[in-house]
């Protein structure tokens, strides 16, 4: 079973409560569309709250290159998104950009400095950071 499996499987079946990695309820599990395969993804990601959603960082760890479900949310911008407190929400995805962004980002380097680390072994790759806000 992969990282990612292990924190899915508890995730669900602890309604939202990761102890693995220290993760708490902060975690979101982030369904995609592949962009390419058109077959359903879940990603475990560090979902923030904010206004009427949640943001998504892309940082995958400090690569070189985004997650393949940021690719996938570009590509298919309504999807699904299983939470600690909501159970699933059907969500849209946008990137944030400008004040929204550095607000945002300013955030998740406040809840964990592991972030900033992240941006600096990213080099010049700037992560994206994605609004989930809920359809209908």
């Amino acid at each position: 079973m992969s990282w990612n499996d292990t924190v899915i499987a508890e995730f669900r079946a602890n309604h939202g409560e990761v102890t693995t990695g220290g993760f708490g309820r902060a975690l979101v599990l982030l369904h995609s569309v592949g962009a390419k395969s058109g077959v359903e993804r879940v990603n475990p990601v560090l979902g923030r709250r904010s206004g009427d959603g949640w943001v998504v960082a892309a940082s995958f760890a400090g690569a070189p290159s985004h997650p393949a479900w940021y690719h996938n949310l570009v590509a298919h911008p309504d999807t699904t998104i299983e939470t600690a407190d909501q159970g699933t929400v059907p969500v849209t995805a946008s990137e944030l950009t400008g004040p929204d962004y550095d607000r945002e980002w300013a955030g998740f380097v406040g809840q964990s400095q592991t972030f900033a680390e992240y941006q600096k072994k990213a080099g010049d790759r700037k992560i994206p950071l994605v609004r989930l806000r809920r359809r209908g």
